[in-house]
């Protein structure tokens, strides 16, 4: 193992308001907001009949596993961001945790899921458009979102955020109206299924089928990590990054229990009719409230699906200016890419690199018939390789480089977390796991690049 790279009190690395790093301009409540975005407060919508059908009705109960799975890797960037509150978020852990190569993997491969998680967003944003204003055609609404967020993120970290919080408002309100409508409408006897069935399943409990739509469900929460990339930003102690990120995701558990509770009652179909007519699963929930509600709720959270995608690409947007950013900073990618404009406190050219792949894959992805799925298909690896790095790291820098013998936040934890992750890349598509090979391999030609160049220098 290479030496790890120094503590960030040790770093060489300059302060968030000094020339080299960025303005400090996010509290507590902004950092909520960027996570809250990304992960999308609706976000089982689009996957609740795949995952209603996979576990034979007990879909609450697959977010309260998929919850708690999660909580590991949360917690695991708690522990790091208190040693190492820096832009770069896992690429910044494991190079301090693990050394130089390592840390360059993991940033390497979160860079696949920052850049490719943004683009799926903006085609389903586009997606959503096309469905409420046919005329215009789904590309072209996908550049268009594609084009508003990132002048939003080139204005400035703050005015982002403002905006975000507007949408991240409207969101939430669409989830109460939800929420309420659905309520009224069970209070009527309109449930199709049992009150204790969203938990306990539809025709009996199966563990398996449980855990087998676990698989699925946790790739709803990617997107909470994203506020650890803003913890250079933050203008109070890292340690409150953390409790964003624990707070993220304990608020999006909550959300996600109460809707899918919600919507499974009032589901008319069955579980099993689900699994035997898949082309009906992804239109599950928006069908549920047609039924069960009216056409009006179905057109309202398809308007407020349509404005938060693009929202939540916004917030994974920046997200990998900043990665990029941190990266180039370490002279890890081209040094150009770490300039801070003036103005706006932001990495300009960063952004604008991460604006322009996302607009390439999205408009690509938007123009064919197969584009969304063979973008879905590859989008999650990147992030959960990273992930096991990000637990690796904990163990590494507490344990092996600060002898720690706290052994559950420093051993027990970040372990029981790589086996939930690599649990989920083994049940990953196979198309998946060769994108994801192919960009591991490419990145360790890059490292070994680098490393003969500065050997030989």
């Amino acid at each position: 193992m290479e030496p790890a790279g120094p503590p960030a009190s040790e770093t060489s690395t300059d302060s968030a308001d000094s020339p080299g790093g960025l303005r400090r301009a996010l509290g507590f409540r902004e950092l909520v907001v960027f996570g809250m975005l990304f992960i999308a407060p609706m976000a089982p919508v689009g996957i609740f009949g795949v995952l209603d059908a996979k576990s034979h009705g007990a879909v609450s109960t697959v977010y309260l596993v998929a919850t708690a799975a999660m909580a590991f890797t949360a917690f695991s960037y708690a522990q790091m961001l208190r040693v190492v509150p820096q832009a770069g978020s896992v690429y910044a852990y494991a190079r301090a945790g693990l050394g130089e190569g390592p840390g360059f993997i993991a940033g390497w491969m979160a860079m696949l899921d920052y850049l490719l998680i943004p683009a799926v967003a903006y085609v389903f944003s586009g997606i959503a458009l096309h469905s409420l204003v046919p005329a215009v055609n789904q590309w072209v609404w996908t550049a268009i979102a594609v084009v508003v967020t990132t002048g939003l993120n080139l204005a400035g970290v703050r005015l982002a955020a403002r905006v975000g919080l507007l949408v991240l408002v409207f969101e939430l309100v669409v989830l109460a109206v939800f929420t309420a409508a659905a309520l009224e409408a069970l209070l009527t006897g309109s449930n199709h299924r049992p009150w204790s069935s969203p938990f306990t399943g539809f025709g009996g409990f199966s563990l398996g089928a449980v855990m087998s739509a676990v698989s699925v469900a946790v790739l709803s929460f990617l997107g909470f990590d994203a506020i650890a990339a803003f913890a250079e930003e933050h203008d109070g102690p890292s340690a409150r990054v953390g409790r964003a990120v624990v707070f993220c995701l304990a608020l999006a558990g909550v959300l996600f229990v109460t809707q899918t509770y919600l919507a499974a009652l009032l589901e008319p179909d069955s579980p099993q009719y689900l699994a035997a007519h898949p082309e009906a699963q992804g239109s599950a929930f928006y069908d549920t409230l047609e039924a069960s509600i009216g056409h009006w709720l179905h057109l309202l959270v398809a308007i407020s699906k349509a404005v938060g995608a693009a929202f939540a690409a916004l917030a994974g947007q920046a997200a990998a200016g900043r990665l990029i950013f941190a990266m180039a900073r370490d002279g890890r990618l081209p040094r150009p890419l770490a300039r801070i404009d003036r103005r706006t406190g932001v990495p300009f050219g960063a952004l604008l690199v991460a604006a322009t792949i996302t607009l390439v894959a999205a408009v690509w992805s938007a123009s064919r018939s197969d584009g969304l799925d063979q973008l879905t298909s590859v989008v999650n690896v990147g992030a959960l390789t990273a992930f096991v790095l990000l637990h690796a790291s904990v163990v590494g820098w507490y344990l092996v480089r600060h002898g720690s013998r706290a052994w559950l936040p420093h051993l027990l934890a970040p372990a029981a977390g790589t086996a939930v992750i690599v649990w989920v890349l083994v049940a990953a598509s196979h198309t998946a796991q060769i994108v994801g090979a192919v960009w591991l391999a490419a990145g360790l030609a890059v490292w070994a690049t680098q490393r003969s160049l500065r050997t030989r220098g």
